[in-house]
């Protein structure tokens, strides 16, 4: 038989390559071909072996059904996709630089998508979402967004779901259950040392510095031996504790002289008789570490040298404190001297005027209308001063008044058609608060006692 020319040049292709390769790579290709050699003259009754082995006989060329089993539950899958029916749920976790539509887009969402959700009523919390946040999204079999789901608040879950007209928002609000607790303490070096020794938070510490703040000085005031009792909520939700709700009631014995506030369904606080714990002017308007200057007739001027009235209190704090408006007014003057420096005076009602001096900077302008409390300028230490400080006057009528010392105004008392439920409730709530302070005060007695043997 006649070899055809080109299967002959294969062939010695084939042999020249061989020639060329490395001896151990010759040798690898000599015992694969025999291997093979040896597979395709074994015997025909190789099933019979298998069968001895314990394994399924197979004929060669036969088709044989596979049979496959799975796990009757699929492995779960936390950081990608959970298959419920027809819906696939994603959790996905907001990080940095995130927005919503960075991450539907991420997850394969269309730019008309993103639009619907981001212009459906009540949606606008998404628009705010912070880092670490987690949002549940609910896809259908086409791909299309069917649900949202987006934690608020450990009480409040914005659910969103697909309707015929786009997207439709709800809020989910899980019930809390409110329990009350009490708090109460001795001080014997200083508040808010007590306040943490009675298991408060910081936050209670300055709620409670806040209720009473009209009538106490916290930072000059306080004196070892002074005590305080207070009665709170704390909120739970499916008996988890989630954190601690309102002061209901409290009372604070400072230097002998004792304050009582009542909480009322307003949201307000009131002494027993239902006037407002609320002043119509804060005492201080600003965080300060200590009074470098009194209200004084007469002091030593450090710059000018001489003897002048020191019409008001010098409050010294870090450059850059915030000082608040002492109460509601309309802003007079905000401007610069090289005597008052950066400065702000503020009208308020009834001919009362307040006046703040040395800024850093001035966050108010003239003319504006200003809540109590709100910003309007920074501790600085411009013009006639030699450190950082915020000079504060109050004057009545035209004429100075100590700001510390001076009678503020009351705020609105309780409305007269609540003043028979309010009556009845502070009863309730300060009976119970009294109850609470002598079982605490009987227990630490017990425990001193206990110490001592």
């Amino acid at each position: 038989m006649k070899i055809p020319r080109n299967s002959v040049n294969t062939l010695n292709n084939i042999i020249y390559l061989y020639s060329q390769l490395p001896r151990k790579h010759q040798m690898l290709i000599i015992c694969c071909s025999i291997f093979m050699l040896f597979l395709l003259v074994l015997p025909s009754n190789a099933s019979e072996e298998h069968k001895v082995a314990g394994l399924p006989s197979a004929e060669v060329g036969k088709v044989y059904p596979l049979e496959l089993s799975f796990p009757e539950q699929p492995i779960e899958n936390t950081d990608v996709v959970v298959s419920d029916g027809a819906v696939n749920w994603q959790t996905v976790t907001v990080k940095s630089g995130d927005s919503l539509g960075k991450i539907l887009s991420t997850l394969g969402f269309s730019a008309k998508t993103t639009h619907q959700i981001a212009t459906t009523e009540g949606a606008d919390v998404l628009k705010r979402l912070k880092v670490g946040d987690e949002i549940q999204i609910a896809s259908d079999g086409d791909s299309n967004l069917v649900s949202l789901s987006y934690t608020m608040s450990p009480i409040k879950t914005l659910l969103l779901n697909q309707v015929d007209s786009g997207y439709a928002v709800s809020v989910d609000e899980k019930q809390i259950e409110r329990r009350i607790s009490y708090a109460q303490a001795t001080i014997k070096s200083n508040f808010w040392n007590a306040a943490l020794g009675a298991g408060m938070t910081n936050a209670q510490i300055m709620n409670l510095a806040n209720i009473f703040g009209w009538d106490i000085d916290f930072a000059l005031d306080i004196r070892a031996g002074d005590n305080f009792s207070v009665m709170y909520e704390n909120e739970y939700i499916d008996g988890e504790f989630v954190g601690h709700g309102a002061i209901l009631a409290a009372e604070f014995e400072n230097q002998g002289e004792l304050f009582q506030a009542v909480r009322f369904k307003d949201g307000e606080y009131y002494t027993p008789s239902g006037k407002s714990m609320r002043k119509s002017f804060l005492r201080a308007p600003v965080s300060f570490n200590y009074i470098s200057s009194n209200f004084k007739p007469k002091r030593y001027h450090p710059i000018l040298k001489r003897y002048k009235a020191h019409n008001g209190v010098d409050y010294r704090a870090p450059t850059g404190t915030p000082v608040k408006a002492a109460g509601n007014g309309r802003v007079i003057a905000s401007t610069y001297n090289k005597y008052n420096g950066n400065y702000v005076f503020i009208q308020h009602a009834n001919n009362i005027v307040t006046k703040y001096l040395h800024f850093s900077k001035r966050a108010v302008k003239k003319g504006q209308r200003v809540k109590q409390g709100q910003v309007i300028g920074y501790v600085g230490s411009t013009g006639l001063s030699q450190a950082p400080h915020l000079h504060y006057e109050f004057l009545l009528n035209g004429v100075h008044r100590n700001p510390r010392t001076v009678k503020l105004p009351d705020a609105l008392p309780i409305d007269k058609k609540y003043k028979e439920e309010f009556t009845a409730s502070a009863s309730q709530l300060l009976t119970e608060l009294l109850g609470s302070k002598r079982t605490l005060l009987a227990a630490t007695d017990v425990s001193q006692d206990q110490v001592a043997e």
